[in-house]
């Protein structure tokens, strides 16, 4: 047929045998979700008179951006949102121990491939990685949805990154797509459907892809998928009972542009203040003072994240003048590392170990940044004032790099661990 993936999943949900880039479709969304955003978009509703959801089986809510409350403010409004939760009838609420939603979510079996999903936060593009197409939308779109269970959408242009080579030890999916915006800045993909094909991208974890889905919409993208494989049945095995459509692009699907990148030479890539796009290769990066060390966020905050930040910190101690704070992505990832001995070897490298949420990484409270300091972050964006004062500075790195920055008090190889 010709089809791009994005094409699929939007001619499926809308009902058409076949669409073309640029046409406009109603599509019926599979899944609606929303962090703590719920607060906002529940007012947009009652205004509109609208009492319940279209649809509770498809919607999904999950409280990780403000909590713990860090205000009075945000315990009120928390608790007004928990009774508009009950109220338009989602049972499907995960209150804050559960979590970062981007990692959730996925464990809770919502992130299925072939399926539309739409969410009131811009990294819903991190299910791309189960081959979902995923985007983020406004919360005036999403009261929309939540009464309807349709949405309009402008097909996409598709392009694609071929990733060939072998990557070196330390380097990893994150520095991939730092590169990516560091080469073909973060305007390369604007309103365009992303694929990541290649032997580099079927060998990659089902965690490292989802890191690169994830920071795909910082260089634009509508949708950033990957082929689902035997990876993405792995992990939703038992998690959820619908069954699951491999979908895969047709061999003569029309891609707008195809970009090869050969990972085989590339270094550790750091993103310094304050665009994604504004990148450099470990080895140019120059002596740069770190005060805060962040491994956390949707982006990466996985256990493999984990695990890599505590090989390259075992024996050791963080630099005296560092704090190096440390947000498991969800309490199952934080189970998991506890297990494993990960937080164990990461507290004796004097690591704070933060409870799973979303906090540290834009600045609501946990971690922030005064005037003049310096912090490197495996976050996805480092806009001035993104955690704390306007005055500090984010750096973006692997976790690996994070680790290894924790160490030495500056932005630091992870290759010499």
């Amino acid at each position: 047929m010709s089809a791009t993936l994005a094409q699929k999943i939007l001619a499926r949900a809308s009902g058409e045998r076949k669409v073309e880039p640029e046409q406009y479709v109603i599509a019926k969304v599979d899944a609606a979700i929303m962090p703590d955003t719920i607060q906002w978009i529940h007012p947009i509703l009652s205004k509109a008179g609208i009492k319940k959801v279209w649809n509770s089986d498809k919607v999904a809510v999950l409280f990780d951006h403000f909590s713990p409350a860090p205000t009075v403010d945000q315990a009120e409004a928390a608790n007004a949102a928990r009774a508009a939760i009950k109220a338009l009838g989602i049972k499907n609420f995960y209150d804050q121990r559960f979590g970062i939603c981007h990692q959730v979510f996925p464990e809770k079996g919502w992130a299925l491939p072939g399926t539309l999903i739409v969410g009131a936060d811009s990294h819903t593009t991190t299910y791309g990685a189960f081959g979902a197409a995923a985007t983020g939308i406004g919360f005036s779109e999403m009261a929309y949805v939540l009464t309807t269970g349709e949405l309009w959408f402008k097909v996409p242009q598709t392009i694609k990154f071929n990733l060939v080579g072998n990557l070196q030890t330390r380097v990893v999916s994150k520095d991939i797509i730092l590169h990516i915006a560091g080469k073909y800045s973060t305007e390369v993909a604007q309103y365009k459907s992303v694929e990541f094909s290649g032997p580099v991208a079927k060998q990659m974890s089902l965690a490292s892809r989802m890191t690169m889905s994830n920071m795909s919409v910082e260089i634009g993208a509508k949708f950033a998928l990957f082929e689902p494989d035997e990876k993405v049945v792995q992990f939703l095995t038992n998690r959820t009972t619908k069954s699951l459509d491999l979908i895969k692009s047709d061999d003569d699907a029309v891609y707008e542009k195809v970009y090869e990148i050969d990972v085989s030479l590339l270094e550790p890539q750091v993103a310094f203040p304050y665009s994604v796009d504004n990148v450099k290769p470990i080895s140019e990066v120059g002596e740069v003072k770190i005060h805060q060390a962040l491994l956390g966020s949707c982006t990466n905050a996985r256990l493999e994240d984990l695990r890599a930040a505590a090989e390259v910190v075992k024996g050791k101690k963080v630099h005296p003048d560092t704090r190096f704070l440390v947000t498991p992505a969800s309490a199952e990832v934080y189970k998991a590392a506890m297990q494993e001995g990960i937080l164990e070897t990461l507290i004796e490298a004097e690591a704070v170990i933060l409870n799973p949420g979303c906090g540290a990484c834009f600045g609501s409270h946990m971690g922030l940044l005064a005037s003049g300091e310096n912090c490197i972050a495996a976050i996805n964006r480092n806009f001035k004032g993104r955690m704390g004062s306007a005055g500090a500075k984010v750096y973006l790195g692997s976790p690996a790099t994070i680790a290894a920055s924790a160490i030495e008090g500056k932005i630091a190889d992870p290759r010499n661990y």
